[in-house]
C-alpha cells in the first residue's frame, strides 16, 4: 500500500498494473490526506446504531473522492444498495438476503448451462442461432490448471439442453455467453488483478446471471467496463453482482435498443439541446457537417468516460458523479417493497432540507424540477464541457466528422476528472437559468 502523505498519491497507485503493459492514460487524480473521504472519516460518519450521515460523506467526495480501501463500501451507499437510515444489523440481513438471491439466480442459470459457476470463461458459440448445441466449442479457459479435471467433469455431466426447441429467451441468452467471454478477457487487462483467472470467470459469471434476469436488455458490450470495477473493490461476488445491478438500474436505458432506435439515443438528443442552448454556433457547426445526432458521443455516454481516463481516475470521476447526483431516497426507488424492513419505511417521510442531496441534484430541485422527471444525468453535462472545452477546436479545424471523432478522440490522457466535473456542474447551473428564463 502507498504511504498517503504530501501532495498525494496518484489513483492508480492502488491498482496495481503489470509490468510493461501500461493501460491508457496516466492518473492526474491525487489520493489526498484531509481532503479524500478517508478510513477515519467514513466510520465516523456512523452512528453507535448504524446510522449514516450521508450529507457529510457526500461532501467529503464531491471535495476529493474516496480512499481506494473503502471505496467499494462507500460505493454500495452512493448506488442505493442501502439506505443511509438503516443500522447495522438492517443492513447485514439484507445483505445476506441478496446474497441468497443471487444464488438462486445462479442457479437457474447453471441449470440452462453448466458453464456458469464452473471456473469456465466460455470464449466461443455454445449453440447455433436456431438452439442446436455446437460440439466441442472452439475456445474454453478454465479458472485455473488444479481446477481443470474437476470443472470439466461439472461441464461434461451438466445441464445444457440438447433439445433444438428450446425457447427463444434461453436461446438468445446462451448466444450472448460467448460475447461476455470475448468481452471480459479484454476487459483492464493491463491489471494484475486479472492475472489470476478465477477474476475473469466471477466477472463473466456476474455478467451471464445478469443478462439472464434483465431480459429486456440482455448483454452489451460496455457492460463488462461498467462491472469490473465491482468485482475489484467488492471481495462477494454477489455483493458485486448488486453493485453492478444498482448501476445498470442508473444506465440500463441506454443499453436497451430496438431495430428503429439505440438506447442512449434520449441522452444524445439532449446533448444536442444543451450544446444549443450553451454553444449555438458549435452546434450549428456540428449540424452542417453531418453530426447533429451527436453519435460521436456514444461511447462517452456509455461507458462514463471509461477509455478516456485512466482506471484510478475513471473511478474518482464515477463516485463524483454518484455524489452529485444522489437523492436520500435512491435506495427506496430500487429496492424490491418486499425486501423493506418496517425501519427502512421510514426513509419515505418528508425531507426537511436538502443538505442529503447531491450537489447536482440539489440546483434540480432549485429549479422546480420534480423527482417524478428524471432529470437529466451529469454524464451529459460532461460530454457538454467537453464539447464546450473543444469548441474553438472545432469551430476552426473540423471539416468533417472524421476530424470531429478525432479532435474528441485527443482528449484521452488529457482530461482532468475533478476539472470535468466541476465545469459539468457550472454548466448545469448556466443551462438551467438560460432555460427557466426562456
Amino acid at each position: 500500500m502507498m504511504t498517503w502523505r504530501g501532495s498525494g498519491v496518484p489513483a492508480d497507485s492502488y491498482y496495481e498494473a503489470r509490468e510493461g503493459c501500461a493501460e491508457g492514460p496516466e492518473s492526474k487524480f491525487k489520493i489526498k490526506a484531509g481532503r479524500t473521504l478517508s478510513v477515519r472519516r467514513w466510520q465516523t460518519a456512523f452512528s453507535p446504531e448504524g446510522y449514516l450521515d450521508i450529507a457529510s460523506v457526500l461532501r467529503r467526495i464531491q471535495r476529493a473522492g474516496v480512499h481506494p480501501s473503502i471505496r467499494g463500501e462507500v460505493w454500495e451507499f452512493l448506488l442505493g444498495c442501502f439506505d443511509p437510515k438503516s443500522t447495522f444489523d438492517e443492513r447485514e440481513q439484507l445483505r445476506q438476503h441478496r446474497r441468497v438471491q443471487y444464488e438462486r439466480w445462479k442457479d437457474v442459470c447453471r441449470e440452462l448451462d453448466s458453464h456458469v459457476g464452473s471456473g469456465i470463461v466460455v470464449t466461443a458459440p455454445l449453440i447455433t442461432e436456431d438452439g442446436q448445441p455446437i460440439k466441442d466449442p472452439l475456445v474454453l479457459m478454465e479458472a485455473s490448471p488444479n481446477q481443470i479435471s474437476s470443472k470439466r467433469s461439472q461441464v461434461d455431466s451438466g445441464a445444457e439442453s440438447t433439445d433444438p426447441l428450446m425457447n427463444k429467451q434461453v436461446i438468445s441468452w446462451k448466444l450472448t455467453l460467448h460475447q461476455i467471454g470475448l468481452d471480459v478477457l479484454r476487459t483492464n487487462r493491463s491489471l494484475v488483478f486479472y492475472e489470476k483467472k478465477e477474476n475473469l470467470s466471477k466477472l463473466w459469471d456476474i455478467l451471464a446471471v445478469y443478462a439472464w434476469i434483465d431480459k429486456d436488455v440482455g448483454y452489451c458490450q460496455g457492460m463488462s467496463d461498467l462491472c469490473s470495477p465491482m468485482i475489484i473493490l467488492l471481495e462477494d461476488e454477489a455483493d458485486a453482482f448488486w453493485c453492478f445491478e444498482r448501476l445498470m438500474h442508473k444506465l440500463r436505458g441506454n443499453f436497451k435498443c430496438t431495430e428503429s432506435s439505440i438506447g442512449v439515443e434520449n441522452q444524445l438528443q439532449s446533448l444536442a439541446s444543451i450544446t444549443q442552448v450553451l454553444d449555438p454556433k458549435l452546434h450549428q457547426h456540428l449540424e452542417t457537417l453531418g453530426g447533429g445526432d451527436y453519435l460521436f458521443a456514444v461511447r462517452m455516454l456509455m461507458v462514463l468516460f471509461r477509455r478516456e481516463l485512466s482506471f484510478g481516475d475513471s473511478l474518482y470521476l464515477w463516485e463524483m458523479m454518484w455524489a452529485s447526483e444522489y437523492h436520500p431516497d435512491l435506495f427506496m426507488l430500487y429496492e424490491e417493497p418486499e425486501i423493506l424492513t418496517e425501519k427502512n419505511d421510514r426513509s419515505k417521510r418528508k425531507l426537511k432540507s436538502t443538505r442529503q442531496f447531491g450537489k447536482f441534484e440539489r440546483d434540480n430541485i432549485r429549479n422546480g424540477t420534480k423527482t417524478s422527471e428524471a432529470p437529466l444525468p451529469i454524464t451529459v453535462f460532461l460530454v457538454a464541457s467537453v464539447l464546450k472545452d473543444k469548441s474553438t477546436k472545432l469551430l476552426h479545424e473540423a471539416r468533417g466528422l472524421d476530424d470531429v471523432v478525432k479532435i474528441l478522440n485527443d482528449i484521452t490522457g488529457d482530461l482532468d476528472a475533478k476539472k470535468a466535473c466541476s465545469h459539468a456542474i457550472k454548466l448545469h447551473k448556466k443551462y438551467l437559468k438560460m432555460t427557466k428564463n426562456s
